[in-house]
């Protein structure tokens, strides 16, 4: 018998904050700390943060923020170790429908204009261009592609 993969996507626990960290790290220049997660989860009424669990391994994770009817997509990771696999995709599509269901009708994000892959993705769920962000990133004040889709 071949024993299968088991993944899930569930809502980050702060047991999970040093294997987010440690994501977080290996995605970002400038990384979140764990105590900005700590307070995301613990502090922060509008913020939602999922974890892209495969045997029991934290590979990624993505956060939301829901004010009324819209949304803000604050961070999404995968480990660079499992990316390529559609496990972005799948965590970004399930933000997008948990949003949803939360009652936002629209959602925006940020990304680097250097980040095409991201842009591609963003693209794929139905993202669209909706502005510039001058300077936006601090550690090398490149400019952040705003983008948007309606739920």
């Amino acid at each position: 018998m071949i024993e299968q993969n088991k993944a899930s996507i569930r809502f980050m626990i702060k047991d999970d904050i040093e294997k987010i960290v440690e994501v977080e790290q290996n995605a970002f220049t400038t990384p979140w700390t764990h105590e900005v997660f700590e307070q995301e989860l613990e502090v922060n009424k509008f913020a939602h943060y999922l974890v892209y669990e495969k045997d029991e391994k934290i590979v990624g994770y993505c956060g939301v923020w829901i004010i009324t009817e819209e949304a803000q997509v604050t961070n999404i990771a995968v480990h660079s170790d499992f990316r390529g696999h559609g496990y972005g995709e799948e965590l970004l599509d399930y933000a997008l429908s948990y949003s949803k269901l939360m009652g936002a009708n629209r959602i925006s994000l940020e990304v680097r204009l250097s980040n095409i892959v991201a842009q591609n993705l963003y693209k794929k769920l139905g993202f669209q261009p909706g502005g510039i962000r001058k300077n936006y990133y601090a550690d090398n004040q490149e400019d952040a592609l705003v983008m948007w889709v309606k739920l």
